[in-house]
């Protein structure tokens, strides 16, 4: 071989750094990144190497995106550069790498929401933007149930069916108490189901 590639006699076979885009293909695969490389992203970015943060950011983006998206609806792209925003303005307060993808998803689920509330519309959505399954139909179909449920049920329905959080879990990331959670859940999934009916 030649070029960069070429190895001294004796070297072990390592495989050159990976760039985001070439491990993660998906928001789904963003968590399967390799643990030790994401955690000395979150190291390098913060002590503010620009390399570290742009390629962190390229690895958080479709997660955020995926977790915003079906709570702000019209807004997801806007409530994802907040949470993305907020993600970046605090990374220095994660003391542990390795709970990067808990602490993001709490920090963008708060976002999403607060900046529903902020705007204070709910209007359908073009949820383009997010995985679709491979029935064009039914993800429109999807796209406009959601649309009508208010934002703290879809935060509910995306934290306990999405990303399959438990009771508390979800209560500490949505700032409530179990007992709400379950409640809204109970709502959320009742006006869903409504809604697929009609």
């Amino acid at each position: 071989m030649d070029g960069p590639e070429t190895r001294q006699a004796g070297e072990a076979a390592e495989p050159p750094p990976a760039r985001t885009g070439d491990v993660v293909r998906d928001a789904r695969d963003a968590r399967d990144a390799d643990p030790g490389r994401t955690a000395a992203l979150v190291r390098a970015a913060q002590r503010g190497d620009q390399l570290a943060v742009s390629e962190l950011l390229e690895l958080l983006t479709p997660y955020v995106r995926r977790l915003c998206g079906p709570i702000a609806l019209a807004d997801g792209a806007d409530a994802t550069q907040e949470a993305l925003i907020a993600v970046f303005r605090h990374l220095r307060q994660l003391h542990e790498p390795a709970a990067l993808f808990g602490w993001v998803r709490s920090i963008a689920v708060r976002e999403a929401v607060r900046y529903v509330r902020r705007v204070a519309r709910c209007v359908p959505a073009d949820l383009s933007e997010l995985p679709s399954p491979d029935d064009p139909q039914l993800a429109s179909d999807v796209r406009d149930v959601l649309a009508r449920l208010s934002p703290e049920h879809r935060a509910v329905l995306v934290l306990r069916d999405l990303e399959g959080l438990d009771e508390r879990a979800t209560a500490e990331l949505l700032g409530v108490a179990a007992g709400t959670v379950k409640s809204r859940l109970s709502r959320a999934r009742l006006g869903f189901r409504r809604a697929w009916q009609q």
